[in-house]
């Protein structure tokens, strides 16, 4: 399997009862040789993570994580995986080339103790690093630089923003020593977090100047980072409300539709289907994703609006080449409609139920459940049908919240084994060498949930495969 000879071993796990914070380290093997990556993802960090792993497998990339946490993953990529970036995923926040690391317990010792000397260190690392040679490369006159601080390890998280600020006063010395005035963005007093935002990255240019550094603080070791890629959300917004048609209800984020087309290995030259496409929006991110696109829905409207902004997009993202299709039909006749074995990949997201105005009762969910079964179940037996063998199917199921507390949801993976499907688990054993409560925990991890405590209906994702 892909990670069996990238992982050593499993080194820790850590689990607080306030945030459910889950960290992990898995030491690669030395001949993954690149440098380190730091990936910093979004809300949903299981989501991301997942994404990330089926992105690079379906690349045949060879790849190693170092360590893992809601905070900040370390990913070791060879130079020869391919061309790629932060357009390529929908996950994640901020990519960083990992420019040097040190020890956490020198970090605990700096800032916790106080200590003289380790304070000392981690100022000469930062100086011998090629953070600061990087810097002094910016054409400006005065160099305007930040610090995120990311902190994976509970004893440090009280010290954010001294570590910020030290940081920062650190790297500002060292460049005045090299002759370059700089400026330290703070932060104020009603940030959480001392992390400068996305937007921020992007409105004062600290990717192209190399000037956001990145302290990431992991159980055993830190990583010092200079940021090389930021997520546009300018972009995704483009393509979510700047489009000519959209549905307000159960509007899926381009987001999220970049992460299903990723999970479900869709590369360049692919076909995906999606046989609930709506108004295009997984078909939009596919198309950008270079594979040829087929979409068919039940309403017509849909179908004259999935092309329309299948047409646009091509327009505004210059894809001239691009191969689409768009087809008025019924996602449980679907062999009849476009053939057997058709299709590389499909990812869809079907009917979710009603839109609710209240959190629901456990029996009307089980009921709201009962009455989709059928459509899901049809559908999935024509999926079967028109994929490829080795295609991939990614499916959103209905994840309803209960007033009980306990989510309803939709047994779909018996329904998927007696088709013939088999069930992709989002995190392999392969990428644990050791055993262990936590590993154990991620393995038998069967779907991926995307619901927060405002969503009274959530999204749960499945991947499956022919």
């Amino acid at each position: 399997m892909f990670f069996n000879y990238f992982v050593k071993r499993a080194a820790f796990f850590f689990e607080t009862k306030n945030d459910h914070s889950l960290i992990y380290s898995v030491m690669a093997l030395t001949h993954v040789t690149a440098p380190p990556q730091v990936f910093i993802p979004g809300k949903n960090w299981r989501l991301s993570l997942a994404e990330l792993a089926s992105f690079l497998k379906a690349r045949k990339a060879e790849f190693g994580v170092h360590f893992f946490s809601k905070e900040f993953f370390v990913v070791s990529i060879k130079e020869n995986s391919g061309a790629w970036g932060m357009a390529d995923l929908g996950g994640f926040i901020k990519i960083g080339a990992a420019n040097a690391n040190l020890s956490s317990e020198i970090v605990k010792k700096a800032f916790i103790q106080k200590n003289k000397e380790a304070q000392a260190q981690i100022s000469s690392d930062i100086a011998h690093s090629n953070l600061i040679g990087d810097m002094l490369k910016a054409r400006a006159e005065k160099t305007v630089f930040g610090v995120s601080v990311y902190c994976a390890e509970s004893s440090l998280r009280p010290f954010p923003r001294i570590i910020q600020r030290f940081v920062g006063s650190s790297v500002k010395r060292e460049l005045a020593k090299n002759g370059k005035k700089a400026k330290f963005m703070g932060f104020s007093k009603e940030r959480k977090y001392p992390q400068l935002s996305h937007i921020e990255v992007l409105k004062k240019n600290l990717v192209e100047n190399k000037a956001e550094i990145l302290f990431c603080i992991g159980k055993n070791q830190t990583w010092i980072s200079t940021t090389t890629a930021v997520h546009n959300p300018f972009e995704f917004q483009k393509r979510d409300i700047g489009k000519p048609n959209q549905r307000r209800i159960f509007a899926m984020p381009p987001r999220l539709a970049r992460i299903m087309v990723n999970l479900a290995s869709c590369t360049s030259g692919k076909l995906l289907l999606d046989p609930f496409c709506g108004v295009g929006t997984i078909l939009q991110e596919a198309l950008l994703a270079k594979a040829r696109v087929l979409g068919v829905d039940v309403n017509p409207w849909c179908v004259k609006a999935a092309g329309e902004n299948l047409e646009w997009l091509k327009r505004e993202y210059g894809l001239t080449e691009a191969e689409l299709r768009v087809l008025q039909g019924d996602a449980r006749t679907l062999a009849q409609k476009i053939g057997r074995e058709e299709v590389d990949c499909v990812a869809t997201e079907p009917d979710l139920g009603p839109a609710l105005r209240h959190v629901s009762t456990t029996p009307y969910a089980v009921k709201i459940i009962e009455k989709l079964e059928p459509l899901y179940y049809s559908f999935m037996e024509e999926a079967y049908k028109v994929l490829k063998t080795d295609g991939r199917l990614v499916l959103v199921t209905p994840y309803i919240q209960t007033r009980s507390g306990q989510p309803v949801t939709m047994r779909i993976g018996e329904k998927a084994a007696n088709v013939g499907f088999k069930r992709v688990y989002p995190f392999p054993k392969e990428i644990f060498a050791e055993s262990g409560a936590a590993q154990e925990n991620l393995v038998k991890m069967a779907s991926l949930v995307d619901a927060e405590e405002r969503h009274k209906i959530g999204r749960e994702v499945h991947i499956f495969q022919k």
